[in-house]
């Protein structure tokens, strides 16, 4: 199944380097936003507007996401690209918020059990997503097509993730969620297509040395590090190894690897397989320390990855096994382990 962690932040939109953001957040009447965020999709890159709605965003490295700027009960603004050399005017329109005005129909299926469902393809079902928590559980509604077969959600309000297992506070934008089911159920076992995307805010609660034990390793062999390797074209039985069928292959065979600015352009060779998607360009198995397999297939022939990982066309690159598995509750900031 398609993994769409973080789905905008993997656009490429090169933000010029600068040690500082400056600006100011107001609304439609000019009146600031105190307390409005200020922060880089997915990261712990962040800040808040203070009582006059000014702020000032520090950050150390060159990073391809969204700048975000949100505000409960607004519309949240993002910027791909930023003239460092002035200061921000941000102006944030009021939402027109309509999910709370949605007629709940009876279906065959409860909030009970589609709460459920959601949670465990969202924040997925390891043991770091076990202790990860929504906060604000009554802010997400659920929708049932019949017809499809598809679980809908949708959330007015951010929504508020804690976890507890990685020491972050999330807040998730959610932008979009759906669950494909094989037939008329709410069981993870008969799902054949997730998807979720939005926007992620990332908190630091705890960094004791058990905490940080377990994020180093939530980020072995997650997708980031895949990403961050082949970028680097690292390639061994401690990391990822790459496989045709059950023979293992030579990466350099499929991958081209070039200096593309502050990304790096990824050219893959295309196989001939006759399969039912007419975009399928290549298909591998992957293995991890030894012992954690997944399958990627590639629709795209190019793509880029920047220092953090981001991956310029992840809805063009499906991963099952493994790394489909890993979702919100392992999620790391882009930015972690990158000075």
């Amino acid at each position: 199944m398609k993994k769409f962690l973080l789905f905008f932040c993997f656009l490429v939109s090169i933000i010029s380097f600068s040690q500082v953001i400056k600006g100011k957040v107001v609304d439609e009447k000019n009146l600031p936003l105190a307390g409005a965020n200020i922060y880089f999709d997915g990261t712990t890159i962040a800040t808040i507007a203070d009582e006059n709605g000014n702020f000032a965003l520090n950050y150390t490295s060159k990073i391809n996401s969204f700048l975000a700027i949100s505000f409960i009960g607004y519309q949240t603004q993002y910027i791909q690209n930023v003239d460092v050399t002035k200061e921000l005017r941000i102006v944030l329109i009021e939402s027109n918020n309509t999910l709370n005005e949605v007629i709940v129909k009876k279906d065959r299926f409860s909030r009970k059990q589609k709460l459920q469902l959601f949670k465990e393809q969202f924040l997925g079902r390891t043991a770091n997503a076990k202790s990860t928590k929504i906060e604000n559980e009554d802010d997400i509604y659920f929708d049932y097509d019949e017809k499809t077969m598809t679980l809908i959600a949708y959330s007015d309000n951010p929504l508020l993730i804690s976890n507890e297992a990685l020491g972050y506070k999330i807040s998730y934008e959610l932008v979009n969620f759906e669950a494909t089911f094989f037939k008329h159920t709410m069981k993870s076992t008969e799902v054949t297509r997730s998807y979720y995307a939005g926007l992620s805010r990332f908190e630091e609660t705890k960094k004791d040395a058990k905490t940080l034990k377990k994020r180093e390793k939530s980020f072995k062999g997650s997708q980031i590090h895949f990403f961050r390797n082949l970028a680097e074209n690292i390639w061994n039985k401690e990391n990822f190894l790459l496989f045709k069928g059950s023979y293992q292959d030579n990466p350099n065979d499929y991958f081209t690897v070039l200096n593309e600015g502050d990304s790096k352009k990824v050219l893959i060779t295309k196989q001939n397989k006759d399969l039912s998607s007419k975009n399928f360009v290549a298909e591998f198995n992957l293995l991890f320390d030894k012992k954690q397999q997944s399958r990627i297939t590639f629709e795209t022939d190019t793509f880029y990855i920047d220092k953090f990982g981001n991956n310029s066309h992840i809805e063009n690159i499906i991963f099952s096994g493994y790394l489909s598995e890993l979702k919100v509750g392992d999620m790391l900031p882009l930015n972690y382990g990158v000075k």
